[in-house]
């Protein structure tokens, strides 16, 4: 509600024009370029999703088999690259990798920090090494083998082969596709919006990213999926998932993975998500997860009335595809980067800077004090 005059948190302001995403909130549909995200999910890869970001058009088969071909030459780091994940702590937060490793990218990739259409190759440059930047990182401090180009990979077969060192079946692979698909945009939430923010001074397309991974760290957007699995671990059984839920709600804490500002139905990402942890789950002869998180939901909604978000089965997924937790948020970052390059692409289009004005409530007039005169509050 607007408190006079101001909208916090700038709910239901409407900013900007884009072609990129529209979500229905009372629906619950989830648009990306005028196609349902339910049929995407079913029957796209990642490539031909970030290919329809980027170009506004479903690619044909010679260019989908052109983009994989130019992002799995993309996947390999600079030497210098190299060397600052190198010197990075292995506890350093995997998102101020990212971030640093972004920002250092585009000292490396002069042509591409050009505002304009000619970064694309930027928006496939970041595509492309992200999960790299992942992979040499969390190798390192896992004393795992050095990751080893595999240019025959998919996108999100790349990504497993990065972040695990092992061969992924064909179902885990459409799994993290599938997850990778629904993450890559979702409209003006607070990183996209950062990123368009920078864009729209006419910054490089790198500096936009480095903003937007900046916003994503912050635990009020990224990281909810960690949390729900917290949740899950402090629960244990599905026999005790009403007495925590109903303790936590009582003392006024957030169940995390629940109700989200826009969608006033359930999340269609949960929906299809849910069906991927039971699928899974069953796959790998362990569906605990998948049951504590009904448990858990059934709970919630009859308490709150509240529906899942995409963060509520997400982070089972990734936990039965071997991936650890705080990688989570950077690999939301590694898919949602395809959805922040395009609309960073499309604000160099249309550019005007985003300059918002804001309510002052402070004094005014105030009598100023020599400071000899001064004395402590």
């Amino acid at each position: 509600m607007a408190e006079g005059g101001v909208q916090r948190g700038l709910e239901d302001v409407v900013a900007l024009e884009s072609q990129i995403c529209f979500i229905d909130g009372k629906e619950g549909r989830l648009i990306y370029r005028g196609y349902d995200i339910r049929e995407l999910a079913e029957r796209s890869t990642f490539e031909e999703v970030a290919y329809l970001l980027w170009y506004g058009r479903l690619p044909t088969p010679d260019q989908l088999d052109g983009l994989r071909t130019r992002l799995a030459g993309l996947r390999a780091l600079p030497e210098p690259i190299e060397r600052i994940l190198a010197e990075m702590p292995p506890s350093a937060n995997a998102m101020d990798v990212l971030r640093t490793c972004v920002s250092a990218l585009a000292i490396l990739e002069p042509a591409e920090t050009q505002p304009g259409p000619s970064s694309i190759g930027g928006a496939l440059r970041l595509t492309a090494v992200l999960p790299t930047i992942l992979g040499h990182f969390h190798r390192a401090r896992a004393g795992m083998p050095r990751l080893a180009p595999a240019p025959d990979l998919s996108h999100a077969a790349w990504v497993l082969h990065a972040l695990r060192g092992t061969e992924a079946s064909e179902l885990e692979v459409r799994a993290l596709d599938v997850a990778l698909i629904l993450h890559a945009d979702h409209e003006l939430n607070a990183s996209t919006f950062a990123a368009r923010v920078t864009a729209s001074t006419l910054s490089d397309l790198y500096s936009a990213v480095t903003s937007a991974i900046g916003t994503l760290k912050g635990p009020l957007h990224g990281g909810a999926n960690e949390r729900v699995m917290e949740l899950l671990d402090e629960v244990g059984t599905p026999a005790r998932a009403e007495e925590v839920v109903r303790a936590k709600l009582a003392r006024h804490e957030r169940i995390m993975g629940f109700g989200h500002r826009v969608y006033k139905v359930e999340d269609p990402r949960a929906t299809i998500l849910r069906e991927w942890s039971r699928k899974l789950g069953q796959a790998k002869g362990n569906l605990r997860y998948f049951d504590l998180l009904r448990q858990v939901e059934q709970v919630v909604h009859a308490e709150k009335g509240l529906y899942p978000n995409v963060d509520l089965y997400s982070g089972s997924i990734y936990t039965l595809l071997g991936i650890p937790r705080d990688l989570f948020t950077p690999l939301f970052a590694a898919s949602r980067v395809s959805g922040w390059t395009a609309h960073v692409l499309e604000e160099y289009q249309d550019l005007r800077l985003i300059r918002p004005t804001s309510r002052y409530v402070g004094p005014i007039d105030l009598a100023y004090v020599p400071i000899e005169k001064r004395t402590a509050a």
